[in-house]
């Protein structure tokens, strides 16, 4: 009875209009790379002082897993990841939406994100205790096997292109590893510049390599951004009902997957996602299709991230110990307001920590319409505005999101550098992929290796540390079973004597053709020397070479790691040059013609201009005069004079509220330069 009583106190007006308000405004902000979950909770827990404790916390609450949810109409529109914890979004959830399913695609990831949200705020309000305990049995040595469980999602990702994929993975890990090492504070491959000392960040890095592309290859073709369906289905709802209930295990298991790594400190949605992704792809009978399409990717990686939300809060509330940055903001809001944090929470202060328990799970249930209303108008708005204005929109929104991470236009000079690289490896077969799974999870895997590394030293039982702990040996024994699967799986195919799963056509609307075709005889073809793969190789040669140079200044723990990946790396591209030239590489991106390469050539170097130009012309100003030279440069026809003054008018008004909420709402130091 007394659940009851603090079920009936969530439902209060003044609660449900808090969690309905922190829903929406959560997944606007997820939704805009860059403006994290941790920046909304951060610039709104200030006003909760003035409320009841349990309605603050039911409004920080629903802002955090409205944001988690939110970044799923990113990656599925646009192909970014608005947070981190849709990263595996991205693989399934644009390829949707490019061949006109991303209303599907959004109402699968609001279901999913429902589903698992409220299984991880179950899981909260019943078994927290006994949960907590779990993240006391993790150590060093767990978080390192998980690190590589995620990092063996590679193989599934790179099918027919492994070697490529890993050597993208070690790319990614030689990033991470850039500023000071966490453990032994070495000072690594800065370059010896000051402004890397603080590293790479993680999500100015996934801004760059997943949407400068993007950006660049939007003005190539006066094709439209995304496939605009023959008749408007609506929030196919019944459908994607159908699909997920077929699903079903699939989004049970997925969120237990994030509960479960949700309780883990420092862990977080990402590697929920991935491990959740790669489980998914594993045992799906469809796995060929994943990467390209599968509702089933989407609908794994959206439980997972969303399960977090509450297996965060368990060891938050019953341990003191956050599991993410927003879980830490909402732990000193909780302290400031007189909260003992600790198993007596529970009792002492239960009025309080129950009716938050319960005002997020009606958060998580209004996310539901909430998020299928602002999916289905955001989906119509991508698909009906002109290139001209969501070129340079979604430009202008990187450099916010980069730049708003840290006030640091350094930030955004990085997210646009790597963007180019990113688009320069694609062309050559190298995925963002499996260099984002290295930068997201190189300082997880680090930071457990050397630790284990330690105290295996100390104890004189180093093997036993990393390969005798039964949490261990169960993560080894699925990170293995996760490597070698996809090669399984098509080992089986050629003996069955079909195609490959990764050449299974998908059907004209997304499903998997269950007839194959009757084997022919086909003429090899003939062999050809891969020159961008030879060139490839030799640069990526001489990268790890100059890493490894730099760990001979460091310290036996600071240099291990990058030592290891810097010639693992330069042996993957040997081997990588020797297959070119013995023509056996997979070949890179035909040449474009010239038309198409000019038009991207202009867009580039007028973003670069406009990166380079931000601390000397203001932000304002030079986000003004980038917005409108982009939307001159995206515009493949002619349009009559007040169509331009129109979109000036639009450009005008997207700078300025982006401006006014920066230095007004979330008073972040804006560079002034010579205007404004």
């Amino acid at each position: 009875m007394e659940l009851l009583g603090y079920f009936l106190n969530a439902l209060t007006p003044l609660n449900l209009g808090l969690a309905l308000a922190g829903v929406v405004l959560g997944t606007i902000i997820g939704a805009l790379p860059g403006l994290s979950a941790t920046m909304a909770v951060a610039v709104l827990v200030p006003f909760t002082f003035a409320m009841e404790p349990a309605s603050g916390l039911i409004a920080l609450g629903a802002i955090y897993t409205g944001a988690i949810y939110g970044g799923a109409f990113a990656a599925i529109l646009v192909n970014t990841p608005g947070t981190p914890s849709s990263i595996a979004t991205t693989f399934d959830g644009y390829p949707m939406a490019q061949r006109g399913d991303g209303g599907l695609a959004v109402t699968l990831a609001t279901l999913a994100s429902v589903c698992g949200g409220l299984i991880g705020a179950l899981a909260l309000l019943f078994l927290a205790p006994p949960l907590a305990r779990v993240a006391l049995a993790f150590g060093p040595p767990e978080y390192f096997w998980l690190a590589v469980f995620g990092l063996t999602l590679i193989a599934a990702l790179s099918v027919g292109n492994t070697l490529k994929g890993l050597i993208g993975a070690c790319i990614g890990l030689l990033l991470s590893m850039v500023g000071v090492a966490v453990v032994g504070g070495d000072v690594r491959l800065t370059g010896n510049l000051p402004s890397f000392l603080g590293g790479i960040d993680v999500v100015s890095a996934l801004i760059g390599l997943y949407c400068v592309p993007v950006i660049l290859d939007l003005v190539a073709t006066r094709a439209a951004h995304l496939k605009v369906p023959d008749s408007d289905k609506g929030y196919r709802l019944r459908e994607a009902g159908g699909i997920a209930w077929a699903s079903r295990f699939n989004v049970v298991r997925s969120s237990v997957i994030g509960t479960v790594v949700g309780i883990l400190p420092g862990a977080g949605g990402s590697i929920a996602g991935l491990v959740s992704y790669t489980e998914a792809r594993r045992s799906s009978p469809r796995s060929g299709n994943f990467g390209k399409g599968e509702p089933d990717g989407v609908i794994a990686t959206e439980a997972a991230n969303n399960a977090t939300v509450g297996g965060g809060f368990i060891p938050t509330l019953v341990l003191g110990i956050p599991g993410t940055p927003p879980d830490a903001i909402i732990l000193g809001a909780l302290l400031v307001q007189g909260i003992q944090i600790g198993p007596q929470l529970f009792t002492g202060e239960a009025d309080i920590v129950y009716t938050f328990i319960f005002g997020l799970l009606i958060a998580t249930v209004l996310m539901l319409p909430a998020g299928l209303l602002i999916g289905r108008y955001a989906y119509r708005s991508i698909i009906s505005f002109p290139k001209s204005l969501l070129v340079p929109t979604i430009a202008f929104l990187t450099v916010v999101g980069s730049f708003a991470i840290h006030s640091s236009v350094h930030d955004v000079q990085v997210m646009f550098g790597l963007g180019v690289l990113g688009w320069v490896l694609n062309r050559y077969g190298f995925q963002a992929s499996p260099i984002v799974l290295g930068l997201v999870l190189g300082q997880i895997a680090e930071q457990g290796f050397v630790q284990t590394y330690l105290i295996g030293n100390a104890s004189g039982n180093l093997a036993g540390m990393y390969f005798g702990r039964p949490i261990s040996i169960g993560i080894i024994a699925a990170a293995l079973l996760s490597l070698c699967y996809p090669f399984y799986a098509e080992w089986r195919a050629k003996q069955k004597n079909s195609r490959p799963l990764t050449e299974i056509a998908m059907g004209s609307e997304g499903h998997s053709t269950e007839t194959v075709a009757a084997p022919t005889r086909t003429v090899p073809a003939a062999r050809v020397r891969d020159t961008g793969a030879l060139v490839a190789a030799a640069v990526f040669i001489a990268v790890g070479a100059l890493a490894l140079s730099d760990t001979g200044g460091m310290s036996a723990m600071g240099s291990v790691f990058p030592r290891a990946i810097s010639i693992l790396l330069i042996a993957l591209s040997l081997v990588m040059g020797v297959l070119a030239l013995a023509g056996r590489g997979v070949r890179a991106t035909p040449p474009e013609p010239a038309a198409t390469a000019q038009r991207r050539t202009v867009l580039g170097a007028i973003f670069g201009l406009w990166v380079l130009a931000i601390p000397l012309l203001g932000f304002a100003a030079s986000g003004l005069i980038a917005f409108l030279t982009m939307m001159v440069v995206a515009e493949h026809d002619r349009q009559p004079m007040a169509v331009w003054v129109r979109r000036t008018v639009i450009a005008v008004g997207v700078v300025g509220a982006f401006w006014l909420l920066m230095s007004r709402l979330l008073m972040l130091r804006m560079p002034a330069g010579l205007l404004f």
